[in-house]
């Protein structure tokens, strides 16, 4: 698993923290010192909290489980979609739609609408409709894409949240948290960790230190879905060892000569004629 380095988080300027008028003082186990006004992040412990939730990442992976990713502000939005789609994970970058979680089943259906839209793109529907009507369909086609496109493949509720800045996405937390879901998050000094299960205290706001963060998770992630792969053909290779022997037996016994029930009866019947009868 990839391990992050106390260099490569300083480079990214992972350690400084939001003005110190403006900290949250449930993040001071986190904060290392105050420079300029500014709060700076204990670095050491950022690494112990990005190994854990690369760890955990990894497992949820590993197991076949979604990992949503929830990043919609100007610095990491590409960022996030771009690390996301590398490992095949779902991620909301646009805008957060109430109700994306609680209301899932609403959610899925406009899915569904979009899916109906492109089948009818497919078998040439949609050439045969009013000019109009195109438009409209086709707008409405750009507006679903731009809010869920990256989602039209989650068919279920996903098994946790990467979330960056938690005040910005306040209501996908509450969310998550209703349902239970846990949420990994960049957590910044100004923000309330109490309702993340995984705190990863960083600054949320520089583009490098959201981009390191996520690569190394991503890199988990990645690391679990490969031993998944592995021990899916381990599997298979296993079902085969036992199967193939059971075909060959098979085989075997349909290539077999039939026995015939009347010859091996004569010879009985005979034996029984000539013994002598009973007195």
């Amino acid at each position: 698993m990839p391990r992050t380095t106390f260099q490569e988080l300083l480079d990214a300027g992972a350690h400084f923290g939001h003005l110190a008028r403006k900290w949250n003082p449930k993040m001071a186990p986190y904060i290392f010192d105050q420079k300029n006004g500014i709060h700076i992040i204990d670095l050491h412990k950022s690494i112990v909290k990005i190994d854990e939730a690369a760890e955990a990442m990894k497992e949820l992976a590993r197991s076949g489980r979604k990992i949503l990713f929830v990043a919609t502000k100007k610095q990491a939005k590409e960022v996030v979609a771009e690390k996301a789609a590398a490992v095949n994970m779902p991620s909301i970058t646009e805008r957060w739609a109430g109700g994306m979680l609680t209301n899932f089943p609403t959610i899925r259906k406009a899915v569904k609408k979009m899916n109906t839209i492109d089948k009818m793109i497919e078998d040439g529907t949609f050439e045969k409709l009013a000019k109009r009507e195109r438009l409209q369909i086709e707008r409405q086609r750009a507006k679903l894409e731009k809010n869920l496109g990256s989602i039209k493949d989650m068919s279920r509720l996903p098994s946790a949240l990467f979330v960056v800045d938690v005040q910005k996405e306040a209501n996908a937390v509450k969310e998550a948290g209703r349902l239970n879901i846990p949420v990994f998050a960049l957590v910044d000094t100004c923000c309330d960790p109490t309702p993340i299960d995984y705190v990863i205290p960083a600054n949320d706001d520089a583009t490098k230190s959201i981009e390191y963060i996520t690569e190394t998770l991503c890199k988990a992630i990645q690391e679990g879905l490969e031993e998944r792969k592995l021990e899916k053909e381990k599997e298979t290779e296993a079902e085969e060892a036992v199967t193939k022997p059971t075909a060959k037996k098979l085989r075997a016994r349909k290539g077999a000569k039939p026995v015939d029930v009347e010859e091996e009866a004569a010879p009985a019947a005979e034996a029984a004629a000539e013994a002598p009868a009973a007195e």
